[in-house]
């Protein structure tokens, strides 16, 4: 996809998708392999709540998209890059039990993340 196609809707709509994706992940199939990640079923949980507020912030955006919709989509990269940095805390706080495959995963997660937060930063400063 070119990033010139993209517009404010679409990225709202890209945002919601893949924080609904990261529920899922984090909600259901992560705690069933909590051993192989490393990461407590309690965080994922957590992390899964987060996603779920997530989504459905920027699925209510896509659908009720609003003029001014600046504000909302800064209100998003700033929460994605915070859940990037309490992600990344938790991983530091129990490197000693996260395995490579945990490592993996949430440093994957981050990057698609903060990518994700830096298009939105810079398109609602546009």
């Amino acid at each position: 996809m070119n990033m010139q196609n993209l517009t404010p809707r679409l990225l709202f709509l890209i945002d919601a998708c893949g924080a609904a994706l990261s529920a899922l992940m984090l909600g259901f199939v992560l705690p069933h392999f909590e051993a192989a990640i490393g990461m407590p079923r309690a965080m994922l949980y957590g992390f899964a709540a987060a996603a779920c507020v997530f989504a459905l912030y920027s699925f209510s955006n896509y659908y009720r998209m609003r003029a001014n919709w600046r504000p909302y989509l800064k209100v998003i990269a700033a929460a994605n890059l915070l859940y990037c940095c309490a992600t990344a805390a938790a991983m530091l706080y129990g490197r000693g039990q996260l395995t490579a495959a945990g490592w993996v995963y949430f440093l994957l997660e981050i990057g698609v993340i903060v990518c994700l937060a830096t298009v939105e930063w810079r398109m609602a400063g546009r």
